[in-house]
């Protein structure tokens, strides 16, 4: 209606915001149905999750499953080098972003000089400080890895291959039919109709994804990031794996728990969603109160913060990260 009914350039670049946050919600809406939380029947569950996902956000649905179990299955856990996959897909993010220094670390054996490339060494130095706007083009990256899974056209990761030459597209005709119809009508919306030029159809289409991104990374990015990273030979059991790489956040810094609670999704009780990942979002509250106790009584570390402190706990680690990285390298190639 902001696009249709103005011809205000500030209106309509304000609707791009808010297909942003639409397009954060349906994903929260999306992983409900996609978790099972929601029908009895998974099937349902599915075809939601396809209407959720693939239609209203353009995110394959199949290539969402592959990539979110592989996530909750070993959350901050590293590949095991810079060729495998079988770490934590959601950390894999080298060589833009380095959770820990052995992470950072990693891309040497790439090189037969056994040395970080120039680009390693520029991302991680100032990676505290690209780490918001590479969180702007996440949701570009994950549209591209969408489109080349319900096309066939290629696969995000070498599970992802496994897995699609072995099962093949659960819904192979429906996801394409969901993509499909998610490129027509944001297209459509973001040309004004047909009204507007070029320059600003580009504009409002980068603003919307752009900001889409940057809603979706901050939350789950909270969730995870700068938590404990783990290699697979020294991970915990499953329940402390869960608890100790895993943030919930609070309301705080003027932000009111409600609007916490809305913004995220159910995604504010990461930790309890994590160990009970199919139970609906309404009963997470009463699920926290249980496993918070249950950490208490054996000890186990359970982290909360607010959405600023948490932010800040990022990006103090990225940059923890960054120093210790320049510190090891100067020792190993120190100046003749």
């Amino acid at each position: 209606a902001m696009v249709y009914f103005s011809e205000s350039t500030a209106v309509h670049m304000t609707s791009a915001l808010l297909m942003g946050l639409f397009w954060q919600q349906s994903g929260w809406l999306a992983h409900d149905f996609i978790h099972h939380q929601v029908f009895k029947q998974r099937k349902y569950g599915d075809l939601m999750g396809i209407f959720q996902g693939n239609v209203m956000q353009g995110y394959s649905m199949q290539w969402w499953k592959n990539k979110h179990n592989g996530h909750h299955a070993v959350p901050n856990l590293h590949n095991t080098s810079a060729i495998t996959t079988d770490g934590d897909p959601d950390i894999d993010t080298m060589p833009l972003l380095a959770w820990s220094l052995k992470q950072a670390q990693s891309f040497r054996e790439l090189n037969a000089s056994g040395k970080d490339s120039a680009f390693v060494k520029f991302m991680i130095k100032w990676q505290a400080f690209t780490y918001f706007p590479i969180l702007l083009l996440a949701r570009l990256s994950w549209l591209n890895e969408s489109f080349k899974t319900a096309f066939r056209l290629g696969a995000s990761s070498k599970n992802a291959k496994v897995e699609m030459e072995r099962k093949g597209l659960q819904y192979p005709i429906i996801e394409k039919i969901g993509i499909v119809l998610h490129y027509t009508w944001v297209l459509a919306l973001a040309s004004g109709f047909g009204t507007f030029g070029l320059t600003k159809s580009l504009a409002y289409f980068f603003t919307a994804n752009c900001s889409c991104g940057l809603f979706l990374a901050l939350v789950f990015g909270l969730g995870h990031n700068g938590m404990a990273t783990y290699d697979a030979e020294t991970r915990p059991d499953f329940w402390k794996l869960q608890v100790t790489t895993t943030r919930n956040i609070t309301g705080g810094h003027g932000f009111p728990q409600f609007f916490v609670d809305w913004l995220c999704g159910g995604l504010q009780y990461q930790v309890d969603h994590h160990l009970f990942p199919m139970i609906p979002r309404h009963n997470l509250a009463k699920c926290h109160t249980l496993v918070e106790s249950f950490c208490k009584e054996w000890g186990v570390k359970y982290h909360e913060a607010d959405l600023v402190d948490g932010t800040m706990e990022v990006l103090q680690h990225l940059s923890k990260v960054s120093d210790d990285f320049l510190v090891d390298m100067i020792k190993e190639f120190p100046a003749m």
